[in-house]
């Protein structure tokens, strides 16, 4: 078994029964009565381990409740935190000393969210990621893979959520080589386009299959350097994924439309649609959201999704657009519980995608308040201006 898939025990399991029987959920899509029971129950006892624990929460609780959300459960208290909090204040629920982990959100300038998990929070959502790529067949412990990571290479001190991820994701088949995009030059990193496309062409001769991870934009721009150098098509093989994360935050005036840089991966690199698969998360939530075939971002049976109303916060029906709210228990560590996203979102129900998973799934539209909302993915984007 994956060691990500093993076994993870709660802080407090006479506090917090249900989170543990939520977070012990093993089917990524499950939906119903009971589940959603089961939520709510875990909800309100994160609640009260906050509210015990964190003075900003408590006082959170204390003011008139939100609007409740169909989506996320009528009688599940959700005090909105905006996820641009945590770029200014360092907000815990535990002692300093039970820190397992120091993750930040963006590069090395501009607004960063500090965030700080015990060792049940990580591995919860480790866990998480695990089940899912469990559910899509992506782990191959007998089937060697090379790894090409559009992600910032390790270096000493670095703390950025993305390339924790990134590397995280390398566990789930074994590395046979590894290249990173984002070279580490002493002094920072740096986009090395000519040494990602060598590596295609190397890996394609191999004949292992090649696991692509991270930013979309950096791909985009590799086999944009692709086509202005002459080099053709290569065909990776089968078995073949790319999974990326991070949005174009920062090149949105050189984004193109989701459908057509998939056909532009699959006629330059052989990979088919289905195994390209777009993901969302962030460093002040860390429940992974994974398309499914049809390329849509499904909620997870560990969480819940609403979009709220950009003026007066309010939920909003299926299909209009507004602030993504999101929702999980699992997290122990800061009250990032319940957090409101930059992002601008519509929320669907689950039947009108057509694939097998039953959950509601939402669309990312863009940002708002992007001049003072940095992300990992503007500090990356910031490499590529020398091209």
């Amino acid at each position: 078994m994956n060691p990500h898939l093993l076994p993870v025990e709660v802080p407090d399991p006479g506090a917090l029964p249900h989170v543990q029987r939520l977070c012990d959920l093993t089917a990524p899509y499950e939906r119903g009565p009971e589940a959603d029971a089961l939520f709510a129950a875990a909800m309100a006892e994160s609640n009260a381990w906050h509210a015990e624990r964190s003075p900003f929460f408590r006082s959170l609780l204390a003011d008139e409740p939100a609007a409740p959300a169909p989506s996320i459960g009528r009688d599940v208290r959700t005090p909105l935190v905006h996820a641009n909090f945590f770029k200014r204040h360092e907000v815990l629920s535990i002692p300093r000393e039970e820190v397992h982990l120091h993750l930040t959100s963006s590069g090395t300038t501009g607004q960063k969210s500090q965030m700080f998990f015990d060792e049940w929070t990580i591995r919860a959502a480790q866990r998480m990621v695990a089940r899912i790529f469990d559910h899509y067949g992506w782990i191959t412990p007998d089937q060697p893979v090379n790894y090409l990571l559009y992600s910032y290479e390790p270096a000493p001190s670095l703390r950025l959520g993305t390339s924790f991820t990134d590397n995280y994701l390398c566990d789930f088949a074994p590395a046979k080589d590894t290249t990173h995009a984002l070279r580490h030059t002493g002094s920072g990193h740096e986009f090395d386009a000519r040494g990602c496309i060598e590596a295609l062409q190397r890996y394609a001769d191999e004949g292992l299959p090649v696991r692509i991870l991270g930013f979309p934009a950096f791909l985009h721009f590799t086999l944009e350097r692709m086509r202005s150098l002459g080099v053709p098509p290569v065909r990776l093989p089968a078995g073949s994924l790319v999974v990326l994360g991070g949005g174009w935050k920062g090149h949105t005036d050189r984004q193109i439309s989701k459908d057509t840089f998939y056909a532009q991966v699959s006629e330059q690199l052989g990979i088919p649609s289905e195994r390209i698969r777009d993901t969302f998360g962030s460093v002040e939530h860390c429940v992974p959201y994974v398309e499914c075939e049809r390329h849509r971002l499904h909620i997870p049976v560990w969480s819940r999704a609403a979009v709220r109303d950009t003026a007066t916060l309010a939920p909003l029906p299926y299909g209009e657009r507004g602030y993504l709210h999101l929702v999980s228990p699992y997290i122990t560590s800061v009250p990032a519980q319940s957090v409101l996203m930059g992002d601008l979102a519509s929320l669907h129900p689950g039947e009108e995608c057509g694939c097998a998973q039953p959950t509601e799934w939402f669309t990312v539209h863009g940002r708002a308040g992007i001049s003072r909302n940095r992300s990992c993915a503007v500090a990356a984007a910031e490499l590529l201006k020398g091209m």
